[in-house]
């Protein structure tokens, strides 16, 4: 995840390693930051070590809504993917797992679940996000025939 994140510019707010699959947060840091590019390598490279363990064939990639990118908003849904080992029945509380974390370039100490880790992690990606970073656009997904104006295509 660290090589992923670094070749593609991104930071990892919030990653739950399951047993049958795993949730990633990719946040872009640059203009030219490719969320699926990084997933890509990380799939080229983690597949095998897993095996014969695999992924499933097509990820369930989610786009989170601008509201959902709001700072307590943002904080919220990494968390709920936190919980997964929770609901999953596989521990009481999301701190006994020991397969999530974060994944910020230099900072392997990082931990989601601790108290100060919002406070922290904001003034990170502020120090390390470039300024033209939100302003990248890209085409809708294509999920067969559909609108091709990006203005009409459905929000994710």
């Amino acid at each position: 995840m660290l090589h992923a994140a670094v070749r593609e510019g991104l930071f990892c707010p919030t990653y739950c390693l399951m047993p049958d699959h795993l949730h990633l947060v990719w946040m872009g840091l640059r203009l030219d930051s490719d969320q699926l590019n990084g997933m890509a390598f990380l799939r080229t490279y983690l597949e095998p070590a897993l095996a014969p363990a695999a992924f499933q064939p097509q990820a369930h990639d989610h786009v989170l809504r601008a509201e959902q990118r709001r700072k307590n908003a943002f904080a919220a849904a990494c968390r709920y993917d936190l919980n997964n080992p929770v609901r999953g029945g596989l521990v009481t509380k999301p701190e006994a797992w020991k397969f999530s974390g974060a994944v910020v370039p230099g900072c392997p100490r990082l931990r989601p679940l601790e108290a100060d880790y919002w406070h922290t992690f904001w003034k990170l990606l502020s120090k390390a996000r470039q300024p033209d970073a939100g302003n990248i656009v890209r085409p809708p997904f294509n999920f067969g025939s559909g609108p091709t104006n990006p203005a009409e295509a459905p929000s994710l």
